[in-house]
């Protein structure tokens, strides 16, 4: 059996759960609705205040997609009650950013500013030089994190660029002067 796959989830109080056909899971919580079709062949059951993923066979396919339910439904209880967050961390001399409504702007030492608005059920704020990206989805924070990560990505001989707060940057030594 799959270790993850496995264990209950607990619904904590004030999260409802419903599984309709085809596997499309509804989980409302304080902070949103999250809704998703999970693999037809998974079995989900929800019994009381704890919810259980179970597999029919135990072919390769079946056992990959085990583990993946039960984190997938997971991940939507812990969006919908405490939400997730991304910090980054901008770096360089003249790298700047700032919000302004739903935009946020990046000053990246390019010609031109970049601008990015954030998508639907995302919301992103700015101290200082740290750039905080907040949802209730995993995989849109994430996302969206790695999209502003990827208009200017750290460098190795500087450390100029955006990056993860708890990212290090593989430093590497510049060229030498002749002897």
């Amino acid at each position: 059996m799959s270790r993850i796959g496995r264990m209950p989830i607990a619904i904590p109080a004030g999260v409802t759960v419903t599984i309709a056909e085809n596997n499309l899971v509804t989980v409302k919580g304080p902070k949103g609705t999250l809704e998703r079709v999970l693999p037809g062949e998974m079995e989900i059951k929800l019994d009381g205040e704890q919810l259980t993923v179970g597999r029919p066979n135990d072919l390769k396919r079946m056992k990959s997609l085990h583990g993946l339910t039960r984190t997938l439904i997971n991940n939507m209880v812990v969006g919908v009650t405490e939400g997730y967050q991304k910090e980054l961390e901008v770096n360089g001399v003249g790298y700047r950013a700032a919000k302004a409504g739903n935009k946020l702007t990046l000053n990246l030492g390019y010609s031109h500013p970049v601008e990015m608005i954030d998508p639907e059920g995302i919301e992103t704020s700015v101290d200082g030089n740290k750039i905080i990206v907040k949802g209730i989805d995993k995989e849109k924070v994430g996302q969206f994190a790695a999209e502003i990560r990827e208009k200017r990505a750290p460098e190795p001989y500087k450390g100029k660029g955006i990056k993860y707060t708890t990212e290090t940057i593989r430093r590497k030594v510049g060229k030498t002067g002749k002897k």
